[in-house]
């Protein structure tokens, strides 16, 4: 299903490409699909254009624009690596995301990782407020940090909508998101009931 999709969307990134180059480089007339060897401004713009696509679920202003899709704005950057590596190989599965980190070629997936990840972390909701921690959110803290704020070993987690947390630990449990077996093994051993409270909590921090 992925190539059926793909000569559409990718006159679309050629498209956004176009539109990335500046207004007043009278003398640039076209960004080609391909870089020229050792053109950096080129390789720039081409990369530039492909993550505008990414804008459609995960925000112009790192805000996502529905709760089931994850912040990556500030995300770490090894975490975003990794993820983008699985998608590319079928270690995790996503049509979508498949498709995009398939279309980025093998020097421009670190630059896109290290693109999101200096980028400043949406600040939550107004409202949201975090409640006294679940006792079963001490085995998060191990890899994810004090706060689940992130680190090396981890992604960070504070701050996820409620309806993506609960909904990747639905599926680590169930054996659907498999790139990780740490997280399946945990979470399934966390009853659904635990893994809901852990989610409302994790996201209003």
């Amino acid at each position: 299903m992925i190539n059926n999709h793909f000569p559409t969307v990718f006159s679309v990134v050629v498209a956004l490409a176009a539109l990335a180059v500046p207004a007043n480089a009278a003398e640039v007339h076209e960004v080609p699909a391909v870089a020229s060897p050792g053109n950096a401004g080129e390789a720039g713009a081409i990369l530039g254009a492909k993550l505008l696509v990414c804008n459609t679920c995960h925000g112009a202003d790192g805000v996502p624009k529905s709760a089931g899709a994850p912040i990556i704005w500030g995300q770490q950057e090894n975490y975003l690596l990794k993820q983008m590596h699985d998608f590319q190989s079928g270690d995790r599965d996503s049509e979508v995301m498949t498709w995009m980190a398939t279309a980025l070629s093998p020097s421009e997936v670190g630059p896109a990782a290290a693109y999101f990840a200096k980028k400043n972390w949406s600040a939550r909701s107004a409202g949201a407020a975090a409640t006294s921690p679940p006792a079963v959110v001490a085995v998060c803290q191990v890899c994810h940090q004090q706060n689940l704020v992130g680190g090396v070993a981890a992604p960070r987690l504070a701050g996820q909508s409620y309806e993506y947390l609960v909904e990747a630990m639905r599926r680590y449990a169930g054996g659907e998101r498999k790139n990780n077996a740490d997280m399946m093994k945990i979470m399934q051993a966390i009853s659904p009931a635990d893994r809901e409270t852990m989610a409302r909590y994790i996201s209003g921090l």
